[in-house]
């Protein structure tokens, strides 16, 4: 039974987490939310869990460092400074840090990049992802971590190979780019879609998320599985084991 603390209790995600244990053999250490310390959770949870915001990331990943415990990090659009921070982390705890905690994205995220491993650059690769209207990043942290997943089975670095926000004259496309295209609509929980377009045929995989709750179920999963690890940097495909 693990002692579970939430960062961003009271955000859609820290509320979908808290229930999940309500119903699981693990408990809440309790939650921290906007401008509140996470310091004092920390030393009361054997791991932290965090949905909070980018610009929390750095005082979150002190306050876990400081109090020795794991930290899963599902914090979306972050950028170069916070992995490096995540990674100078991974030193001293156990960090998981993933784009998406669902379980079928971790296994499509895998598909994804034995197909890229398997087929040449002349198969053009476009990641096509839709969410509710309230979703403030784009392209989302899950279009980015199929996409990376994708780059890494080709060598290649994603963030000098990606396309997005066409419009206009774009002229042709680059060969070996990979594409990004964001919808936003409704209440839709999370659906993506990689598409390998190659000549006179096209082969999809995809991921369509009914509920908020499969990520929190793999949350809780995956902050568990963190406890007793040894210091590094992890993700959700070590907690499946492929």
């Amino acid at each position: 039974m693990a002692r579970i603390g939430i960062i961003g209790s009271e955000g859609r995600m820290g509320l979908a987490i808290a229930s999940v244990l309500e119903d699981s053999e693990h408990t809440m250490a309790g939650g921290v939310d906007r401008d509140e310390q996470a310091f004092d959770l920390a030393k009361q949870s054997d791991v932290l869990v965090d949905f909070s915001a980018p610009g929390a990331l750095s005082a979150n990943l002190q306050a876990a460092c400081d109090a020795g415990v794991p930290l899963l990090i599902g914090t979306t659009g972050l950028v170069d400074s916070h992995h490096e921070a995540i990674n100078e982390a991974g030193k001293d705890i156990p960090v998981l840090q993933t784009g998406n905690t669902s379980l079928g994205v971790t296994l499509l995220a895998h598909l994804v990049k034995e197909a890229a491993a398997r087929l040449s650059d002349d198969w053009d690769i476009e990641v096509l992802e839709m969410h509710h209207r309230m979703k403030v990043d784009a392209p989302s942290g899950t279009a980015l971590l199929l996409g990376e997943a994708a780059a890494k089975a080709r060598n290649v670095e994603l963030s000098a190979n990606s396309e997005s926000g066409r419009d206009g004259h774009t002229g042709a496309r680059e060969r070996g780019a990979i594409g990004f295209a964001a919808l936003r609509g409704g209440t839709v929980a999370g659906d993506h879609s990689v598409i390998f377009a190659g000549e006179q045929e096209r082969i999809t995989l995809s991921h369509s998320a009914e509920n908020r709750m499969i990520f929190a179920r793999g949350a809780v999963r995956g902050a568990a599985w963190l406890i007793g690890r040894e210091a590094g940097r992890y993700t959700m495909e070590d907690v499946l084991g492929i």
